[in-house]
């Protein structure tokens, strides 16, 4: 594993921002931007600050597509081919599920915007540009029958098309005063959350992925930290499209056996993804939660 995945946070709990604007949102009840609730804003005080690679949060409005929610996904089967079209299933047993694997938060998770109230949103764009992607988890409890999880707070962040993170001066880039491509929510009576982003791009070292925490609300700490991981074929289809044609196909890693988080499998982190290029895409995934 690279130094990068194991760089640790410090530095103080940030004050809060003024609030993100909120866009409609039809699918369901989409929370409030007044405040955090629960265990998020626990964890920004009490995990919070900026990491040692120097970032710090701030406040945006956001914008950027959308697209349609897709059933839940657990395994590492997929179909599919390279064109600018396809879909990637598989699954548990229905009625079944697993304990989602432990994963590292990475060099940049900036922990800070925890305890911001601009970053509870859906829509996490912020005007960056890239293939549309809605992301959807499905939380259930492996210790009761897999149950949905009604009492918990999602907290996401990934790379730009370009593969870099808001918050962070990385190499060749310097996003420090960003939040791009961050967001936090509560998921709703089915315990499911829905993000509205962009497909993320790569960064040297890693191959396309998703970060994610889950804090319960009786927790101020993430009861569970993890990663999503991303069919290939459909990941190459968008490397090859017009917006991500500067930075191209992932020179880096090549494959799920090569990358220093994945290599162990992805059965329960691949999403199950549908859609195209040219419409954008719905990723789903089951995280199932030890409650």
């Amino acid at each position: 594993m690279d130094n990068n995945e194991q760089k640790q946070l410090t530095g103080p709990c940030v004050p809060a921002a003024e609030s993100a604007a909120e866009k409609p949102f039809s699918r369901r009840q989409v929370l409030s931007t007044l405040g955090l609730t629960g265990a998020a804003l626990l964890a920004g005080c009490k995990n919070g600050g900026s990491s040692d690679g120097g970032g710090s949060s701030s406040s945006s409005s956001s914008s950027g597509g959308s697209s349609s929610s897709s059933s839940s996904s657990g395994s590492s089967s997929s179909s599919g081919s390279s064109s600018s079209s396809g879909s990637s299933s598989g699954g548990t047993t229905p009625g079944t599920c697993t304990l989602i694997p432990e994963e590292t938060e990475g060099p940049y998770p900036l922990t800070a915007v925890l305890s911001n109230s601009a970053m509870v949103r859906s829509d996490i764009t912020e005007g960056k540009t890239g293939v549309p992607l809605t992301l959807v988890l499905n939380l259930v409890d492996v210790n009761s029958d897999c149950a949905p999880i009604t009492n918990a707070t999602v907290y996401i962040w990934h790379c730009d098309k370009d593969g870099v993170y808001s918050g962070y001066s990385q190499p060749g880039a310097d996003a420090r005063g960003e939040t791009f491509c961050r967001g936090i929510q509560d998921v709703d009576s089915d315990g499911m959350v829905l993000f509205e982003t962009i497909y993320p791009g790569w960064y040297t070292g890693r191959i396309t992925h998703i970060h994610f925490q889950v804090f319960l609300f009786s927790s101020g700490t993430a009861t569970a930290t993890s990663q999503i991981a991303f069919p290939e074929e459909i990941t190459r289809a968008v490397y090859d499209s017009t917006l991500y044609a500067d930075h191209g196909q992932n020179s880096s890693v090549s494959s799920f056996s090569a990358d220093n988080v994945f290599s162990d499998g992805v059965s329960f982190q691949l999403a199950e993804v549908t859609g195209d290029v040219e419409n954008g895409y719905v990723a789903t995934l089951q995280v199932g939660i030890a409650v």
